[in-house]
């Protein structure tokens, strides 16, 4: 049962971290900053994982129920999202830049932020959507949906989906906590290595959600593979 426990756990953020992207967002956040000092820095980056912590939980657990609630079994919602989580991951292999959302932020200007602008833009656009973007929303519903559901594994389906959101979240805090740092310290190259390390863990993942999606339909269907 522990070993189960760690084991979902550290699927989340094995499957979102690529996905998120915090490496590459790294430079966007801290230019999106601004000029706010050290402190406010920190605790911008608190915010936005506190933030991306609920809204990956909270995917995690109502998404699938939605789903659900409109007639679409488990084996069909692993085939999708395993199509759409593998189509990440390849598209992250091939990419030569930023994508539209990440391209619109960058290109805002760096300006100082007042309270309220804090308090809104740690949300919006940082926590949604640069960080948690559609990709990884429909991720975290497939992972909510492929989490066991009889009762004797409910404890240690919340408590993985918990654990592995806050360790999810932890690394979003230290990529943007330390930004600057980590932008000097990986440079162009170094980003670009992890990120392409991580899509292609990201495109294996995403098969084989896709491959226990197909072997529940066909169990579904009578058909068994020996």
């Amino acid at each position: 049962m522990l070993i189960l426990f760690f084991k979902a756990a550290i699927l989340i953020p094995i499957t979102l971290v690529p996905i998120l992207n915090p490496f590459g967002n790294a430079a966007i956040f801290a230019s999106l900053a601004g000029d706010i000092d050290r402190d406010a820095e920190k605790r911008l980056a608190r915010q936005v994982a506190i933030n991306c912590f609920v809204m990956l939980l909270g995917t995690m657990f109502i998404g699938s129920h939605v789903l659900m609630f409109f007639g679409i079994s488990l084996p069909i919602v692993r085939i999708g999202g395993g199509i759409l989580v593998a189509a990440t991951g390849w598209r992250l292999l091939n990419d030569k830049g930023q994508d539209d959302i990440r391209t619109q932020v960058a290109s805002k200007p760096r300006e100082v932020w007042s309270e309220d602008d804090f308090k809104v833009r740690s949300f919006y656009p940082i926590s949604f959507p640069l960080t948690v973007g559609p990709g990884t929303i429909a991720a975290s519903i497939t992972l909510g949906a492929s989490a066991p559901s009889r009762l004797s594994n409910l404890f240690v389906s919340i408590g993985s989906a918990a654990l592995g959101a806050a360790m999810t979240a932890l690394v979003i805090f230290l990529c943007y906590r330390y930004a600057n740092k980590m932008v000097r310290l990986l440079g162009r190259l170094g980003t670009m290595v992890v990120l392409r390390l991580s899509a292609f863990i990201l495109l294996c993942i995403g098969i084989e959600i896709f491959w226990q999606g197909m072997l529940g339909l066909l169990a579904e269907a009578g058909i068994t593979l020996h």
